[in-house]
């Protein structure tokens, strides 16, 4: 997996609106983000054009211009603003395999799913938890096509004259850095694995049959 490094990028809003006022798209769930239909691939690739389809295409697969990651410079984002609850709904990989793909490395809202939240970290996307007032705050910065800078060794988040801070555990933290994903993980200790195979064939003869 792709170590992640500094990202410098465009910022989609996941919004809704009630007249003149704006709110962030709560409960945002994996079938919104892929849909069922795109499931039977085990690829990691080629999904990206099918994210949130049902929302950016018609029945006739049309794009919906009015959709945010239909407009420019909306549809180079990195970055993605949501509400509570992202990622809610069914454990499909797909779902992290789909942003990747699209180009989404950073998400941020208030509250996850906790599995969609997992499967970010083991994709390679940084899923960043931040107030509401603070994600709406970035919405507006995004609106304007402001770029935004995420520093994942320091926890920050700069756009504009605008810095703020994120938490992570450090396991999740060191996962993107180094790049791991669970099997890359476990190769770090290829050396341990070898020397046990070595030896159960001495202390286990049966092992090996």
């Amino acid at each position: 997996m792709e170590k992640f490094t500094n990202i410098k990028g465009i910022a989609a809003p996941m919004l809704t609106t009630d007249g003149n006022q704006f709110s962030m798209m709560i409960n945002v769930d994996t079938d919104m983000i892929i849909p069922k239909q795109f499931l039977k691939t085990i690829k990691r690739t080629g999904l990206g054009k099918n994210l949130f389809h049902e929302m950016r295409y018609d029945y006739d697969d049309n794009e919906i211009k009015t959709f945010i990651l239909n407009k420019e410079p909306f549809s180079k984002a990195k970055v993605l603003l949501a509400g509570n609850n992202f990622g809610c709904g069914s454990s499909r990989e797909h779902a992290a395999w789909a942003m990747l793909d699209f180009g989404i490395r950073v998400i941020m809202a208030p509250t996850y799913a906790d599995i969609f939240y997992n499967n970010c970290f083991k994709n390679g996307i940084l899923p960043i938890c931040l107030s509401e007032d603070v994600v709406k705050y970035l919405a507006e910065f995004a609106l304007k096509g402001e770029e935004f800078e995420i520093f994942l060794k320091e926890q920050s988040i700069r756009v504009s004259n605008y810095e703020v801070n994120f938490e992570i555990d450090t396991s999740s933290k060191n996962f993107l850095l180094e790049g791991f994903d669970d099997i890359g993980l476990t190769m770090e200790d290829s050396n341990l694995i070898d020397i046990y195979e070595d030896e159960s064939n001495t202390n286990l003869p049966w092992y090996s049959l």
